[in-house]
């Protein structure tokens, strides 16, 4: 077999591939065979019929077809690994000459992974924010605390923001009540919001017994957006009484004996949840110096396929949620343009990241064991909701295991980048990367020894 590279582009190339037909006898017997089981010809048992009388009852074309089916894709592998290129999609194949005890030619265009020259990366210097637990962000996370240990009393007045009510609320299309648009009984406190659009201004100065009609718009299910009469009744008033900020509230509700070791506390678990979302700006800012670092041509027909699963995906996340693409954009302060080249910058960000992280990982030569493996299908069970057996049987069977060494393998890449750069605060304060944990503490640096670099090298590798 000869076979020859046209360079399309950095990202496409187009085989040219010779078969001489003395290599298709393998896949001619295994054509005639395949025939034999499949027809019928009298004083013939099934499966036992000559290759002469198959090309008189069938023809020798079909035979012949049936063998380059079964030719093409091995050749096809065959050229690309003869030729050094790894695919990205499924090729465009055409044979382009066949006739019988002839060359069988044909061509094979495919995307490609791009080459890629890397550029150094030890030592990348990057900048993030400076780590600050407002006092704002403090009080924020002790109101929750408080409003959890509240006490709620009945009123004998007109609801207000900020009350409880317990109410009953159904909409009407055209005089009829919708399929789903009914709750009986519900306690909602005024002002929360995330109901129906008009909701808390209705209930406002409403007392117990009260009923009001508004119109709205459905914001779920299948007539999101119509526009629907909302018909509401109050039961109760209730007025929400929070504790006071003292030390018993801390011995109520927390193992703190007084309120500033509580506060304290809460300051303390707010600055480790920001450090380790310092540590993931971190990451994503030493990536990015990389990334200007280097030219990564993309697959057009690639990154396509990327916008439009991520496309596909935020618009039925909205529509879970009952918000419409147009007040979504709205909130976001976003025209549709806008969002649709924020959308193809960032689908243009990560591809080439991931062919710049493969790599790297490429060129330090890492691999994937299999508790690594295990630990991550848990991990991704768990961020998807799903039961980790369920998700791994379903990544096996339909075969995205491939998938999930190749992310491991990124986050290890990342990580070996991350390791040997110098990353600041904009105070100019070195953030600690190396010995950050899982909980977002800083724990003691190993002992310099191999052995010990061995593992701490794994032990970061996982907590990032």
């Amino acid at each position: 077999m000869k076979s020859a590279v046209e360079t399309l582009s950095p990202t496409r190339a187009k085989l040219t591939v010779e078969v001489p037909f003395e290599e298709l006898k393998p896949s001619l017997d295994a054509a005639y065979k395949k025939i034999a089981q499949q027809i019928n010809i009298p004083g013939f048992r099934r499966g036992k019929v000559p290759p002469m009388v198959i090309d008189r009852q069938v023809g020798r074309g079909a035979v012949l077809d049936e063998a380059i089916n079964e030719v093409l894709p091995a050749k096809y592998v065959e050229a690309l690994e003869a030729n050094d290129l790894q695919p990205l999609a499924q090729p465009e194949i055409e044979v382009t000459k066949f006739e019988d005890n002839e060359t069988l030619e044909f061509t094979a265009e495919v995307d490609i992974r791009p080459q890629i020259e890397l550029p150094s990366y030890e030592g990348i210097e990057a900048q993030v924010d400076d780590l600050e637990v407002a006092d704002a962000d403090v009080e924020e996370q002790v109101q929750a605390l408080r409003e959890r240990f509240a006490t709620l009393s009945d009123v004998e007045r007109p609801a207000a923001d900020g009350d409880f009510v317990v109410l009953d609320l159904k909409a009407l299309k055209d005089g009829e009540v919708l399929d789903g648009a009914e709750v009986a009984g519900m306690s909602y406190q005024v002002g929360r919001g995330g109901m129906i659009e008009g909701l808390d201004e209705a209930l406002v100065g409403m007392s117990a017994g009260d009923e009001k009609t508004f119109s709205s718009e459905l914001v779920g299910g299948d007539l999101v957006g119509e526009a629907v009469e909302v018909q509401v009744s109050i039961s109760q008033v209730q007025e929400q009484e929070l504790p006071e900020l003292d030390d018993d509230f801390a011995q109520e509700a927390s193992e703190f004996d007084t309120y500033d070791e509580l506060t304290a506390d809460v300051r303390e678990r707010l600055g480790r949840g920001k450090r380790l979302e310092q540590a993931a700006a971190a990451r994503d800012a030493v990536l990015e110096v990389l990334l200007d670092r280097v030219e990564v041509p993309l697959p057009e027909t690639m990154v396509t396929d990327e916008l439009n699963a991520r496309r596909a995906n935020i618009e039925q996340q909205l529509g879970n949620a009952g918000i419409p693409m147009e007040k979504y954009l709205e909130d976001e302060g976003q025209t549709v343009e806008e969002f649709e080249a924020d959308l193809d910058r960032r689908v243009r960000e990560a591809v080439a990241a991931q062919f710049l992280l493969d790599e790297v990982a490429k060129k330090e030569e890492l691999g994937v064991d299999q508790q690594e493996l295990s630990s991550h299908l848990v991990r991704r069970a768990q961020q998807s909701g799903q039961d980790p057996q369920e998700f791994a049987n379903h990544m096996f069977e339909h075969n995205h295991i491939p998938e999930m060494v190749q992310e491991i393998l990124r986050g290890k890449a990342l990580a070996a980048i991350v390791e040997t750069a110098v990353v600041k605060d904009a105070s100019g304060n070195v953030v600690e990367l190396k010995n950050l944990r899982p909980d977002g503490t800083i724990g003691e640096p190993e002992a310099e020894t191999p052995e010990a670099d061995a593992d701490a090298d794994t032990e970061a590798d996982a907590e990032k």
